[in-house]
């Protein structure tokens, strides 16, 4: 199955590409087995805010790696940290493991601000070779993971037993020695995976209550995942609603990434005869 061709703004990637920043945007980037729908938006119209989100592409164009941050404060803290994820992303593109990469980031964000900021994370990693997609979070809000196969919407989390499963990794920056782990799924066709900043839980209606997990799983099992473009415009839509008409009153940030496990336009990637498990 190839990618559907109607999305506006469309940006192929190519490989040795890392994409995108802080600034707001509503686009999408395609890489072999995905398409990632993008929808920022800072706080109050600014061109940019305390949201960070990268997509790269190896140069064999096999690896895909995705980050979705969220900084505590705005400002040149941000542009700094931004700058040096680009650098780590850059120095472990081919990397299949996210291991080392998310050790570098808790250290040198800790060492960058001092311990005086911190920030949530969620880095995941998918192989093109495998449909396996590994993540790693960092204090952040679980994604929401849709399988086709059962129809059913969830929040993602570790297997049971798995070193990851409550997703209690410490937000990056309040132990430089911290060790983050990771859980991995097979993604099949016409799954859906959300990440997410907090503005989206953390949205309150007139009387102060949060949507919370609850009403964001609610807001999504509402959504007709046959049109992945529509999923990030239809939460956010969602959580508008539960805001009655308020403002967000923080940076926000969807990434909705749709599995069409076909290769990216333009990029031929060659698949294995036989495929390896997650440790091959």
């Amino acid at each position: 199955m190839t990618p559907p061709r109607d999305v506006p703004n469309r940006h192929a990637m190519q490989c040795l590409e890392i994409w995108d920043g802080s600034h707001a945007t509503e686009s999408t980037v395609t890489t072999p087995g995905l398409d990632i729908f993008v929808h920022s938006r800072p706080h109050q119209g600014a061109t940019e805010g305390g949201d960070i989100h990268y997509v790269s592409l190896c140069g064999r164009g096999t690896i895909t790696r995705l980050v979705v941050a969220d900084i505590s404060g705005h400002g040149a803290a941000v542009s700094e940290f931004a700058g040096m994820l680009r650098g780590l992303l850059r120095r472990h593109i081919n990397a299949e493991s996210q291991v080392r990469l998310v050790q570098a980031l808790n250290r040198e964000f800790a060492a960058m601000t001092k311990l005086r900021r911190f920030a949530t994370a969620v880095v995941a990693t998918y192989l093109a070779s495998h449909d396996l997609f590994t993540v790693c979070n960092a204090g952040h809000p679980r994604p929401l993971h849709y399988r086709a196969a059962s129809g059913e919407w969830m929040f993602l989390t570790g297997a049971i037993g798995a070193s990851d499963a409550g997703g209690t990794n410490l937000p990056l920056g309040v132990d430089d020695e911290s060790r983050y782990e990771q859980f991995a799924i097979t993604l099949n066709q016409g799954d859906l995976v959300v990440v997410y900043t907090d503005a989206l839980i953390e949205a309150s209606d007139p009387a102060g209550q949060m949507l919370g997990e609850p009403g964001l799983l609610e807001a999504a099992r509402g959504l007709d995942p046959r049109h992945p473009l529509r999923i990030g415009s239809g939460l956010l839509d969602g959580v508008a609603r539960h805001r009655a008409g308020q403002p967000a009153d923080d940076d926000v940030t969807v990434l909705v990434l749709h599995h069409h496990a076909g290769p990216s336009p333009g990029l031929t990637v060659e698949r294995p005869t036989s495929l390896l498990g997650p440790s091959g």
